[in-house]
């Protein structure tokens, strides 16, 4: 008997690399912690995503339910997290053809290849996979298995509140007053957070739809004050594309964001990077850090801090990684990706010869594929198990071929700051960098740079629709300043 294809997580990736693989004729076993499909979802199912169903459902789950007489929804209709699992994701986890292949309550703690350490070379890759997983009763169970790929996801691991990537002095000593990620504050935590001085931290899409849904909450509770802490030196460039993204959900997200800014709603503490916290006599925190170079403290009742997530590796401890150095992505994918560059445009598409490690047969999928980077949309966690089923299956051809088209993402948020070279920029429909030199035939200075180096550009005109170069003037990726990456994901 032929051992089945372990895939890690039955979020929306997950239950789309099950649907490729039966598609394949392989059989998929997926393991989920939680009880039920999309678990990390159900954490944020009150949240509005950006991209709309066409994007959103995969092709091979809706050849598998569209069998039984589901009927998608309109292809331009934008779901929250709570419609993606009652209109999608449970649907697809009752189908009869994926339902047999879902173990729940079983949490991976380790992978790695039978009898054989990291360390062993010869015959590694004619050995299975084992994995050790803990059920619902706390028992450690072992399973085998011909492959892997790893969809957990990064919901369990947020990054926390510290400027450089750790947590600061306190942080863990008032965790009951700070929430990772977008809260529901205007459902069961209403109460929680009204009439209360309320700090978010980020300056990402998910910090944004924080800080509007706490403006909703101040309609109702006209006591509730809303802080923004960000480290962004130009605030302008949170706001995101505005009209010009191809998502419309998440170009208005900041387009909304901007005007509660401007109409007072939101305090904004910019630049600010939080140095301690410390809990007052009145239960309160005490938010230390500098705003401008001079320290200031700030009491806020409760925190948000949306400073984005971070793969854990913890459980792959015994597989073969090649890892970016910085994102934690793969090595091949850090340069496509990477949020340092100026990445107007669209994501280049791709699939398992992008996201193979050296251990063979082993892919990490979906938003833990991109490691820290925030870029992550969920289509294309779609296209990167489409791909990694067809090397499985032994089709190469169809793993090397892109059968994706993103959304363009709009302008990038590199964005001058006032007057003429703004207003250039706009007519060019991009801003990476400001407006080109006199002359040249380029949309903006880092499509100059991109051309120079030999690339099509970098992206960031009307018509372009790649990444910039991970290479420039012949150099290898390098840091622009901080705040000026754009894209974000669902």
């Amino acid at each position: 008997m032929s051992l089945p294809i372990a895939v890690i997580g039955a979020g929306p990736v997950g239950l789309a690399a099950a649907a490729h693989l039966l598609e394949r004729g392989l059989t998929p076993l997926v393991l989920e912690a939680g009880p039920q499909v999309g678990h990390a979802v159900r954490q944020w199912a009150h949240v509005q995503m950006f991209s709309p169903w066409g994007f959103t459902t995969d092709r091979a789950a809706r050849a598998l339910l569209e069998a039984t007489g589901w009927k998608a929804p309109p292809s331009d209709e934008v779901p929250t997290g709570g419609d993606l699992i009652t209109r999608y994701l449970e649907p697809l986890a009752r189908h009869p053809a994926v339902r047999p292949h879902l173990r729940f309550n079983t949490k991976v703690v380790s992978v790695g290849r039978k009898d054989f350490d990291k360390v062993k070379t010869a015959g590694r890759d004619a050995q299975p996979f084992a994995l050790e997983a803990i059920d619902a009763g706390g028992n450690r169970v072992w399973i085998e298995a011909r492959a892997v790929i790893d969809a957990s996801g990064t919901w369990s691991t947020p990054n926390p509140i510290g400027s450089g990537g750790l947590a600061v002095p306190g942080e863990d000593d008032v965790s009951d007053r700070i929430a990772y990620g977008i809260p529901d504050v205007l459902g069961q935590l209403r109460d929680m957070y009204r009439d209360k001085a309320v700090m978010v931290v980020g300056s990402g899409h998910s910090a944004l739809n924080a800080l509007l849904e706490l403006t909703e909450l101040q309609v109702t509770a006209p006591a509730t004050r809303i802080l923004w802490a960000t480290r962004r030196e130009q605030l302008e460039s949170a706001f995101g594309g505005g009209a010009a993204d191809a998502l419309p959900e998440r170009g208005a997200l900041g387009l909304r964001a901007k005007r509660a800014v401007e109409d007072g709603r939101i305090e904004v503490l910019s630049p600010f990077r939080i140095a301690k916290l410390a809990r007052r006599n009145d239960g309160a925190v005490e938010v230390e850090g500098t705003l401008h170079g001079n320290t200031v403290r700030i009491a806020a009742d409760r925190l948000i801090v949306a400073t984005g997530f971070r793969p854990d590796f913890g459980l792959l401890r015994e597989v073969r990684l090649d890892l970016d150095p910085w994102l934690e992505s793969t090595r091949a994918l850090g340069p496509l990706i990477d949020p340092n560059l100026h990445s107007c445009g669209t994501v280049r598409p791709h699939g398992a010869k992008e996201l193979a490690h050296p251990e063979t047969d082993f892919y990490i999928a979906g938003m833990k594929s991109y490691g820290r980077a925030p870029t992550f949309l969920l289509a294309t966690g779609h296209e990167q198990v489409r791909s990694i089923a067809a090397a499985l299956a032994g089709d190469h051809e169809a793993a090397a071929r892109v059968e994706l088209e993103l959304p363009q993402t709009g302008v990038c948020n590199a964005t001058p700051k006032v007057g003429k070279a703004l207003a250039v920029a706009e007519a060019a429909g991009g801003c990476c960098g400001g407006p080109a030199p006199a002359g040249a035939d380029a949309c903006c200075v880092a499509d100059v740079e991109a051309k120079a180096a030999g690339e099509s550009g970098c992206g960031c005109g009307p018509a372009e629709t790649e990444s910039a170069s991970a290479v420039v003037a012949g150099k290898p990726r390098v840091k622009v300043p901080a705040g000026s990456s754009g894209c974000s994901g669902d």
